[in-house]
């Protein structure tokens, strides 16, 4: 069972969950738009057999704060700040869909520097087409801030195109898991992504877009092939 937890890290407060031993190698898990920590409850326990487990509800999202700003570089340097309040040196680093997004900011950033970074089906930097609309207001069904739904479809809508190439500068080893064919993320885009970033090895689960809630062990599967056995301090 998870535990629940808050801290203040970029000015605001973030509620995370914790699993696994506190002195275990730490694995920080980063969810998609619309949900929040609980997310990963299908495969945290497993994970946390090997890692210290910790996701955090990101900004706007279940019991973090709702600041109203909700750019990609906001969620990056709120995650930047969570890793450094808990002291968390070269933990690896996984995240869905917007997370994904959000995962490979870090990653790129120098002073973040995760042990490994795992990208399940992550959206590619490219402008969506047809646009996506962007709310004006709440529409009553969100799961999250309505603002998070409006500033996603922005950026889906005018990406930067300089992301492909902090895609580049990523360092670490990096997995990238695509949904297939049942995904509605471009599969080409995803596999650019995993071309852009040095070394990265490309991995196909025919699940959709939730590969780690519709086939759970094939995505544990995945992960341990691919992370090295955990060393305890």
């Amino acid at each position: 069972m998870s535990e629940l937890h808050t801290l203040r890290a970029n000015g605001i407060r973030l509620a995370y969950r914790t699993w696994g031993d506190e002195d275990a190698p730490p694995l920080v898990l980063l969810h998609g738009r619309g949900s929040d920590g609980a997310d990963w409850d299908p495969v945290a326990p497993a994970l946390a057999e090997t890692h210290r487990v910790y996701a955090p509800d990101l900004r706007g999202h279940g019991g973090s704060d709702r600041p109203g700003e909700y750019a990609f570089e906001a969620m990056r340097d709120d995650v930047v700040a969570f890793l450094d309040t808990l002291g968390l040196d070269r933990a690896v680093l996984a995240g869905h869909s917007m997370g994904a997004v959000v995962a490979y900011l870090v990653a790129a950033e120098p002073s973040a520097r995760p042990a490994a970074l795992v990208l399940e089906e992550p959206v590619p930097p490219d402008p969506e087409v047809p646009p996506r609309v962007v709310p004006s207001g709440p529409q009553g069904d969100e799961t999250c801030d309505w603002r998070v739904i409006a500033a996603v479809n922005r950026w889906r809508n005018d990406p930067d195109p300089a992301w492909w190439d902090l895609l580049a500068g990523i360092a670490c080893p990096t997995l990238v898991l695509a949904g297939g064919a049942g995904s509605h993320i471009p599969q080409d885009g995803i596999a650019a992504i995993a071309a852009r970033v040095p070394g990265a090895r490309l991995v196909t689960v025919e699940a959709g877009h939730l590969v780690h809630q519709e086939r759970p062990a094939d995505f544990l599967a995945e992960l341990r092939s691919f992370l090295p056995a955990p060393r305890r301090p």
